[in-house]
């Protein structure tokens, strides 16, 4: 039996068009980029023009792209440097963020005087805009605001224009972690006034160990990484060949078939979505789904029962991945953040339905088939 794969917020597979041209730097893009010879001058040239590439696609100049080993990596350097060389004193966030972005701001604030502060959210994990406002006010201290553009786990999604124009009224840096919706949204940093953004290709059909940074050329900071010169002085370590030009190349055809992919994408989560709600009793969705939330996550939140608690293990015994949540806990179920702090007395099970144009609207019955069979006390009498 073929299994179902709807864990896409977490990784996609790599597109074969991606693995062809990665394949053949891997055969003819040998010279280190760093060399004088044709070899290096030959993988160097390649680089650049997947620099370009990614450029062109979000509206960004060649020298502000910078590419490293994801979105991680990315947020990590973003928020550290910018304590360390921008003079960041106040850094506003909020308690859903990815855990590359808390766990580095945890960091910050027990080796370095920075405030951080976080931003009350609604129950469908949308913040507050005049709550945000009024901390801007303060501008006695210079303040970084970093706000993902769509969470992980639930969908929901920051009007990113609005957050920019806000964060450039007051003088604040905005850093949004986009790796979510790098090449699922248009974005085009040359209208909307962002400090730093970050992508990583595997969540966009690309290789995995690869993604890059957006820096504005305003804001330039010093190396995260140290070593020789590589990246523009701005990332020591020799490049990730074969990896760069299949990132440019997953983002090409992501902006490409961006429509279409979309199109098809939002009819399968609406089907699900119907579908459940038609046919199980007692079923949620958190975050949200009607509203300013990613076309291709859908947080499905059922009962508390025996059943529901082995939920994620019968699906995927049934052949069907899903996720309880961030699959960046080394395959440890350790509850969701996100969900504690939206709904931190719940005893709810949630699984996180995520969706890819490679699914087909006859997997997405299966699905709704299997969980009938694994749920029937749900099930609703036709």
């Amino acid at each position: 039996m073929n299994r179902i794969f709807l864990d896409n917020a977490a990784t996609t597979p790599i597109d074969e068009a991606v693995l062809s041209v990665m394949t053949t730097a891997l055969r003819e893009n040998f010279g280190n980029p760093s060399s004088i010879h044709a070899e290096g001058r030959s993988s160097r040239a390649a680089i650049e023009q997947a620099r370009k590439a990614v450029a062109h696609y979000i509206g960004a100049s060649i020298g502000e792209i910078f590419f490293t080993s994801g979105g991680t990596e990315s947020n990590n350097m973003v928020l550290k440097c910018a304590v360390r060389d921008l003079g960041v004193q106040r850094v506003i966030s909020s308690p859903i963020e990815h855990h590359c972005v808390l766990h580095t701001l945890q960091t910050l604030q027990k080796t370095t005087e920075v405030e951080i502060v976080m931003l009350s959210l609604d129950e469908k994990g949308r913040i507050d805009a005049q709550e945000l406002e009024q901390l801007l006010k303060d501008e006695s201290r210079k303040t970084m605001v970093s706000l993902m553009h769509s969470n992980n786990e639930i969908g929901t999604m920051i009007d990113l224009d609005a957050i920019a124009e806000l964060c450039e009224s007051y003088g604040a840096y905005f850093h949004s972690d986009t790796v979510q919706t790098m090449g699922y949204f248009p974005i085009n940093v040359s209208k909307t006034r962002i400090g730093f953004l970050s992508g990583s290709a595997h969540k966009f059909y690309g290789p995995k160990g690869v993604g890059f940074i957006y820096i504005n050329s305003d804001n330039m900071i010093k190396p995260f990484v140290d070593g020789g010169s590589q990246e523009r002085n701005m990332r020591g370590g020799t490049e990730n060949l074969h990896g760069i030009i299949g990132l440019a190349k997953a983002l090409e055809l992501a902006y490409e078939n961006r429509e279409k992919r979309q199109q098809k994408i939002q009819s399968l989560k609406t089907y699900l979505k119907e579908g459940l709600e038609s046919n199980f009793g007692d079923i949620q969705f958190n975050g949200d789904p009607e509203g300013l939330s990613h076309y291709k996550v859908l947080s499905v939140s059922f009962p508390a029962s025996p059943k529901s608690d082995l939920l994620l293990l019968n699906l995927d015994i049934a052949g069907i991945s899903v996720s309880g949540g961030s699959a960046c806990s080394s395959g440890v179920d350790t509850g969701s953040h996100v969900i504690n702090a939206l709904h931190p007395e719940s005893s709810r099970k949630t699984i996180r339905f995520s969706f890819s144009y490679h699914n087909t609207l006859e997997e997405i019955k299966v699905v709704l088939a299997k969980l009938k069979e694994i749920m029937p006390e749900l099930a609703l009498v036709s």
